[in-house]
């Protein structure tokens, strides 16, 4: 392996792009509406 195969490998590796992120974005955004929906039936029930 040269010293340029080595370092490109390397940097690939720390590297992220949308792809590692879509599913926690999307998890994040789904869990936060659980809790707007929750807090409003809650809220609508009188329970609160």
């Amino acid at each position: 392996m040269t010293s340029t195969s080595a370092t490109a490998a390397r940097v690939r590796a720390r590297t992220g792009g949308p792809k590692d992120e879509g599913p926690k974005v999307l998890e994040h955004v789904l869990g936060w509406t659980l809790v707007v929906v929750l807090a409003m039936l809650v809220t609508q029930a009188g329970l609160l």
